[in-house]
């Protein structure tokens, strides 16, 4: 193909034939990015005629939209959680797409003096990523909408509905007003590559190539996936229902399940050595086998041995923090004698009074909950240092870079599209800052000067941390230091103190996850006034059904959020509802300080310990370049890999590790081509199985009383496992 031919295609109107015409790579520098992964992943041309504000387009984002909001919710709460995430909605929305091409009809139509059809063409990549997009701003789960349930369960303390969904919105929607502040930054800088928004449009580049796609008699790609999700949903009809041993099999435990150090050790409630989870909800619930590379599993693996199977077993065992009288690992808090620490008692109106909490005594955790802390605390300060260390001249090139809007070949394709006025954002901050103040108020969640210092302590970290991400990938998190905060400013007060970490910390990341798919639409050369209606529409509908599915769980499952729930047993939420407690209601003074008998004072060290580990391995890779393996030593990863255990249990880690060991590294080192076909479709398909199966389980049977009928792997007592002291502490109890 000659250069005429190629200009051809760069200016010809949108055509399903060249929908990938981004193979054309000029040679003239100014034509393509700066940057070598860009530039070999993102299409440098643009077809401005290409439809993408369809009905096609709004139709399948607000379903979308609502399913995986409701399905994420669902799971959510569940024992073991699955989530559908973007690649899912990406597979499953392709053929809908192509299907409502073909059917719906393709006459104009007028509404209000504007001409449209239903169907301008064939189905576009344009289309599809918004679709994505859309999707993709909540495939996690409102972090406000704990607080709710918290109250609701926990504390009591019921508030209408109008006011949690006050909350859920102005949390979530506030980091989208300050994501619109800082995108000059980090969006249209060529140096801003935000590396994850790479994968995502190979992802979807991949799934529009031409009919003609080398296929080479091997399977399709669609009916691949369509196999494995079939396969996925039969087979998990075992663990998810009629055999649940085989979701955690403690088989080491069996030898003699009535030895304690043995069942603490191996069962599926402790540290679960040994045991199998042939369950894909269990070994891809943290570790995202299929598709976290393998140089990050290797941190993980590190840093869970170190802690989970060193560390832990040390403490616990030469009873430091008098740990033999708890279980080995909870989420739950305790007295000095091992009991479960009521709350109640100590709490008036989820307010700490201080001479009840003084004669009912201090709280206690068990070592594992408690180093989890100090490795957290070692997390941050680490995260800190490395980026320091390693990325340190980077980011302030960078920067500069940013500040000169130093704009590449995307940055001037999209300057083809209206860029969405100042003013759209400053006016969404206005009243989601005025509605956070009235509902925060009104509803007795904080104080009004703590939603300002909130929102002031996540707009001061926002466009730093948004540059450490966008250069390196990592995000530092802000939970404990707004935890830490309040809960110096406002001891006692546990739904201040979840609130504003929730002000403070999510709308922090939710900026930088709507900054993050600006640049996916940057890349993809979406229209961004387009781009903000998706966005704001999809997390208005996504708040509101997270909220209601977690209103009705609570009001229709009984026991929920307990043992006896099961498998609505909401151990994220159990977590958050510990840690409402030990940093708000008792507050860090009495936990981690020297008030009132605090024991774990000593985690703080973490702090000093995590600013210290990343130096020695900086200097050596600088002082012995000839020794490979040490630059690939990242001390975020490592620290930061037991951060979800509790609620996570050990045995997803080793499960998840080993599948990533097979998928990860075996496969993409020798079978690299089967790999880089089916890897990611394989996981998107597991995934959708799981989700739709349990789905169906729960519907069909579960929400009927339907049971299946107990067996040896379906025991009465609902130990699946068969290690009955794997939750107990040391003496059994």
């Amino acid at each position: 193909m000659d250069m005429e031919e190629k200009a051809e295609i760069k200016a010809e109107p949108y055509n399903q034939k060249y929908e990938l015409s981004g193979d054309y790579i000029p040679e003239e520098e100014e034509d393509n990015s700066p940057i070598e992964e860009v530039r070999v992943t993102v299409s440098n041309t643009d077809d401005s005629s290409m439809p993408c504000n369809t009905f096609r387009m709004w139709f399948l984002g607000l379903m979308f939209t609502a399913i995986v909001s409701f399905v994420n919710q669902f799971f959510y709460m569940r024992q073991t959680q699955i989530s559908i995430g973007y690649s899912v909605v990406a597979l499953v929305s392709l053929p809908l797409g192509h299907l409502m091409a073909k059917i719906l009809p393709t006459r104009d139509y007028s509404l209000f003096g504007r001409t449209f059809s239903l169907n301008p063409g064939p189905f576009s990549l344009k289309e599809h990523i918004l679709i994505g997009t859309m999707t993709a701003c909540n495939t996690s789960t409102a972090y406000a909408v704990d607080i709710v349930v918290l109250q609701d369960i926990f504390y009591g303390d019921k508030k209408p509905f109008i006011a949690g969904l006050l909350l859920v919105l102005t949390t979530q929607i506030t980091g989208f007003a300050l994501a619109g502040a800082i995108r000059r930054f980090l969006v249209r800088p060529a140096h801003m590559i935000w590396p994850s928004t790479l994968v995502t449009a190979s992802l979807f580049r991949s799934l529009h190539a031409s009919a003609d796609d080398d296929d080479e008699g091997r399977m399709p790609r669609m009916r691949y996936f369509l196999l494995v999700t079939l396969g996925s949903f039969i087979y998990y009809w075992l663990p998810g229902f009629i055999f649940p041993t085989i979701g955690m099999i403690s088989w080491i435990c069996w030898i003699n399940p009535d030895n304690i150090v043995l069942s603490q050790l191996t069962g599926s409630n402790g540290l679960g050595i040994g045991t199998i989870a042939l369950d894909w909800s269990a070994a891809s619930y943290y570790v995202q086998p299929l598709v976290t590379p393998w140089f990050a599993q290797l941190n993980i693996l590190i840093g869970f041995i170190m802690v989970t199977y060193i560390m832990v077993p040390w403490a616990y065992y030469t009873n430091l923090w008098n740990s033999k009288n708890f279980p080995i690992l909870s989420a739950s808090l305790f007295r000095e004698d091992g009991s479960l620490y009521n709350k109640t008692l100590i709490l008036d109106d989820s307010v700490l009074n201080q001479q009840k909490y003084i004669d009912y005594g201090p709280v206690r955790m068990d070592s594992f909950f408690a180093l989890t802390y100090g490795v957290g605390f070692a997390g941050l300060t680490a995260t800190v240092v490395h980026v320091v260390l390693y990325h340190g001249k980077e980011m302030v090139a960078r920067w500069k870079s940013a500040r000169a809007e130093n704009e590449d070949i995307h940055s001037r394709l999209m300057n083809v599209y209206p860029e969405v006025p100042d003013w759209w954002y400053g006016l969404l901050f206005v009243i989601t800052l005025a509605l956070s103040l009235v509902t925060c108020v009104v509803y007795d969640f904080m104080p009004w000067w703590a939603v300002i210092l909130a929102l002031a302590i996540a707009m001061f970290f926002v466009l730093p941390v948004g540059i450490v991400q966008a250069v390196t990938n990592q995000q530092p998190g802000l939970n404990i230091v707004t935890e830490y905060v309040i809960g110096y400013l406002l001891p006692g007060h546990a739904i201040a103190n979840v609130t504003f970490k929730t002000y403070g910390y999510i709308v922090n990341v939710q900026a930088l996850t709507f900054t993050s798919d600006l640049k996916l639409g940057h890349y993809m050369k979406i229209p961004p006034r387009i781009m903000f209606m998706a966005q704001l529409t999809s997390t208005f509908i996504s708040g509101l059904i997270n909220l209601a599915t977690a209103m009705w769980l609570v009001h229709t499952r009984p026991n929920i959020c307990t043992p006896a729930g099961y498998p609505f047993t909401c151990r994220n939420t159990n977590t958050f509802y510990s840690a409402s407690i030990i940093w708000g209601a008792i507050g860090p003074a009495r936990v981690f300080g020297s008030k009132d008998g605090a024991l774990y004072s000593t985690v703080q060290w973490g702090f000093v310990v995590g600013a210290i580990l990343p130096i020695p391995f900086w200097w050596a890779a600088k002082r012995f370049p000839h020794i490979s393996w040490l630059k690939f030593v990242h001390w975020p990863v490592l620290l930061a890999a037991t951060s979800n255990m509790p609620p996570a249990l050990p045995y997803f880690y080793t499960n998840g590790l080993f599948i990533g060991f097979v998928f990860s590294f075996l496969l993409r080192r020798y079978r690299y081509d089967w790999w880089a076909r089916y890897n990611y479709l394989t996981s998107a398909a597991l995934d959708s199985g799981v989700a739709v199966c349990g789905l169906i389980i729960f519907f069909a049977i579960q929400s009927w009383d339907g049971k299946m009928p107990n067996w040896w792997g379906n025991p009465v007592d609902e130990v699946f496992d068969h290690c009955p002291l794997g939750g107990a502490n040391y003496y059994g109890i």
